[in-house]
């Protein structure tokens, strides 16, 4: 089936129940995961200017946010230290730790009394009423076809139904009847048998190109979408996961033509999807603090979905913000 079809998918009805073993989604080092932020007045189309007390403690409020994960990944990576979870933010999405701590106002915003060594992206801000501006239409016109690109992107899957009923098998596909394993330092929670089977009973059906370029030859044709990057924008939807964590990818790349609180909340729900990810997986990650979703039994794919649920609707409004952003932009 070369289409998006929703039919590979649970009813709608949210479930209830399942637990987590005791551990919180939220287990990031010092995290901070409070709302999504709203809409800024700028972000509205309304002029503003920020005094300096105001957008000091905002630039404050948002390193103190992101400089656990930062530290994390700067202080492991000194010691050649790998991590099967946390590492993925900061490898498989090119945002440096040093970049993730520069906070901005997003565009049109003067911040009072600031000069270019008080934020972080300065060079890109010029003068403007006392203070500092970055203009939207200072935006690269080098990036701008990505930018319609991106916003077609964005706009696709904010009309897309979700599609629930994957259970999280992808990783499970990228092991499945190979004698590789992607995470060789991290060990399997089942035998290699117990994994075939899982994959087996279960219909694949993931919508996520960058998931299924790594599944085995074995797991590929047992895909029900035949999916290729040329197909991205007809088939990734916004319940998938990694679509979720992408919406971090699209924060970022437009930083700082983007409000700095808007890709902090990106950072933060992709760290959240990275460790329900990694919890429905094959792997054995007690080592790690994260307790496995059982998703090859009914009530851990019932709780997968749940959280999934949960991941989706946190990014809706994440979503609406950068098609705003990006929509000022082109």
């Amino acid at each position: 089936m070369d289409t998006f079809d929703s039919t590979c998918s649970v009813p709608p009805s949210p479930f209830r129940g399942g637990g987590s073993g005791g551990r919180s989604l939220r287990g990031a080092p010092g995290a901070d995961l409070s709302p999504p932020a709203t809409l800024s007045e700028a972000e509205k189309g309304e002029p503003i200017r920020l005094p300096e007390p105001v957008w000091r403690e905002r630039q404050s409020q948002y390193v103190e946010r992101l400089k656990p994960f930062a530290d994390d990944r700067i202080t492991r990576a000194a010691r050649g230290e790998k991590h099967p979870v946390r590492d993925f933010l900061f490898e498989y999405y090119s945002f440096r730790p040093a970049y993730l701590l520069r906070w901005s106002p997003g565009v049109d915003v003067v911040l009072e009394n600031a000069r270019t060594s008080d934020v972080g992206w300065g060079k890109y801000f010029i003068p403007r009423d006392g203070g500092l501006v970055l203009p939207a239409d200072s935006f690269p016109e080098r990036r701008r076809s990505f930018a319609r690109w991106a916003l077609e992107y964005l706009e696709g899957i904010a009309a897309r139904p979700p599609q629930y009923g994957c259970f999280g098998l992808h990783e499970w596909a990228m092991v499945y009847r190979s004698p590789e394993v992607r995470h060789s330092r991290t060990p399997l929670r089942l035998a290699p048998d117990a994994i075939a089977a899982a994959v087996e009973a279960e219909e694949l059906c993931c919508t996520h190109f960058d998931a299924f370029r790594f599944f085995t030859p074995a797991a590929a044709p047992r895909n029900r979408h035949r999916l290729s990057r040329d197909a991205t924008l007809r088939f990734d939807q916004r319940a998938c996961i990694h679509v979720t964590m992408d919406l971090y990818r699209y924060a970022y790349k437009i930083a700082p033509w983007v409000n700095g609180e808007l890709l902090a909340d990106a950072f933060l729900l992709a760290w959240q999807a990275r460790q329900l990810d990694m919890r429905a997986s094959p792997y054995d990650l007690t080592a790690h603090g994260l307790e496995p979703i059982r998703v090859e039994t009914p009530a851990g794919r019932e709780e997968y979905v749940s959280r999934q649920r949960e991941l989706a609707e946190s990014g809706v409004p994440l979503r609406a913000g950068l098609i705003h952003a990006y929509r000022t932009l082109v």
